[in-house]
């Protein structure tokens, strides 16, 4: 069960994000930060933050099935961008990996990245 949780006495979610998520669950799973790498043969996507966006959403959406899971399970992210103003284009991607209630989330500026990757998502799922 996931529920979202909401109150007018705190700041309303300014993205693709819940204030806080309740859930009962009896099974965790902790997917580790996912930089823009291709599978194939590990070399970093280039490009933009929104293709390096839908390249780490995809790793994770491949570990998640792997575990199985899928996006809806996710209760809690943490992105890490190179520079905050990657924000909006990397919202636009991965809004588009859920559906229904959004998870909790975490958004931090960071000076720099493996691989010189310019943003990693990391994902707490629970069932």
């Amino acid at each position: 069960m996931k529920k979202m949780v909401e109150t007018k006495d705190a700041p309303a979610a300014i993205g693709p994000y819940s204030q806080a998520v309740e859930v009962e669950c009896t099974r965790m799973f902790f997917c580790s930060g996912q930089i823009p790498l291709d599978p194939a043969d590990g070399s970093i996507i280039g490009g933009n933050a929104a293709e390096q966006t839908k390249r780490v959403m995809d790793n994770i959406k491949a570990i998640l099935a792997q575990g199985g899971y899928d996006f809806s399970d996710v209760v809690k992210t943490t992105i890490y961008l190179t520079d905050l103003a990657f924000f909006t284009e990397v919202n636009g991607v991965y809004q588009a990996y859920f559906h229904g209630t959004f998870p909790a989330r975490s958004t931090v500026q960071v000076s720099a990245l493996p691989r010189g990757a310019a943003v990693e998502i990391e994902v707490v799922a629970c069932r």
